[in-house]
């Protein structure tokens, strides 16, 4: 896998593997959340977006309530600052919603984030691709049949609103 510009995959990647195979599972599905989520950073990055603007700006999509995001390390000041900038842009309203451009922006930067993420998919091809997913859709299922997942989270699983 090429982690190039890819720190937190690379790191990951470059630990011992564990032996046991539920272990080594979970340390290529770490792999493979860091590849994407450094390329998520890049996309973010080449969108404009600092990264308390980042997350104003998903909050502003719907992802979750902004309160949601205060474990981010976020002052008051600094949420109401990135508000304002995003706000000047043209990205979100007054009342901290995602404009027409903003949805736009976020779009954008989740499809450069799937597109800098694609490597590894396309390396497994279609059908290792499907069998992988077959294999890990019992376990998938599994974890959010346990309850333990918040269902309101900071991911936007699930909670991402088509534009009215």
């Amino acid at each position: 896998m090429d982690v190039v510009h890819r720190p937190l995959a690379a790191a990951n990647l470059d630990l011992p593997w564990p032996q046991e195979p539920h272990l080594a599972l979970w340390q290529a599905y770490t792999v493979l959340r860091e590849h994407r989520g450094d390329g998520h950073l890049t996309a973010l990055h080449a969108a404009g977006l600092d990264a308390c603007e980042a997350q104003v700006s998903f909050a502003a999509v719907g992802a979750a309530p902004a309160e949601n995001f205060a474990g981010r390390g976020w002052s008051d000041e600094e949420w109401a600052a990135a508000r304002d900038r995003l706000a000047a842009r043209g990205l979100i309203d007054g009342e901290g919603t995602a404009t027409a451009a903003g949805r736009a922006l976020r779009d954008q930067v989740e499809r450069m984030t799937d597109e800098l993420a694609a490597a590894p998919w396309r390396a497994l091809g279609e059908a290792g691709a499907e069998r992988l997913a077959e294999l890990n859709r019992p376990l998938l299922g599994a974890v959010f049949e346990s309850g333990l997942l918040p269902a309101v989270n900071t991911l936007g699983i699930g909670k991402i609103q088509a534009p009215a």
